[in-house]
């Protein structure tokens, strides 16, 4: 990941639910009441790149117990609640990603480096294959155009999110160069 990276910074600004641990003064605002603090079980969405560390920080790591807590519970987001992946693993070409979340695997990815869910790593890693495979194949369609296929398969694209997107200009690109060396090959 580049620093400068559209996508990345895209990623960490999406707001995912949590609930503080502690009562906050000042913070009030957050939960739309700014003259009284924030009162610990407030639920909230906060920016990833905002919650992560705030759930991964330990108040107090030299001691044990009611202390050691972090400063929020960070809770998945609604792109990948139970809903969703159930519905993935059902058939992952009939849910269009874009709308969970324009960068999806992205946010998949960075929620599984604070959560330790196997069975959803596995079905991300089933989805992306998956689509990928669809995404290739109407990307080879769309090569025998220099439109990306646009017009034909828009409703296709609509539902792709940014990496699958990606791979599909990627795939494009090369069926495209392809084309056009296999003609200078029979030319000469």
């Amino acid at each position: 990941m580049s620093y400068y990276d559209i996508d990345a910074i895209l990623t960490d600004a999406e707001k995912v639910p949590c609930r503080f641990e502690l009562d906050v003064l000042e913070l009030g605002y957050l939960d739309n009441n700014p003259s009284q603090p924030l009162k610990a079980g407030t639920p909230v969405g906060l920016p990833l790149w905002l919650a992560e560390p705030l759930a991964l920080t330990s108040r107090s790591p030299a001691s044990s117990g009611e202390n050691s807590k972090s400063f929020v519970a960070l809770d998945l987001p609604p792109s990948l609640s139970n809903e969703v992946i159930s519905a993935l693993k059902a058939d992952p070409r009939a849910v269009p990603l874009r709308d969970q979340s324009h960068n999806f695997y992205g946010l998949g990815t960075r929620m599984l480096d604070v959560f330790e869910e196997r069975d959803m790593c596995a079905i991300l890693r089933k989805t992306f294959a998956t689509r990928a495979a669809d995404v290739a194949l109407h990307a080879r369609k769309a090569g025998a155009t220099d439109d990306m296929g646009v017009g034909t398969g828009e409703e296709f694209l609509r539902g792709l999110e940014e990496w699958e997107r990606k791979l599909f200009r990627k795939a494009h690109e090369g069926t495209k160069g392809t084309k056009e060396w296999m003609e200078s090959v029979k030319k000469h």
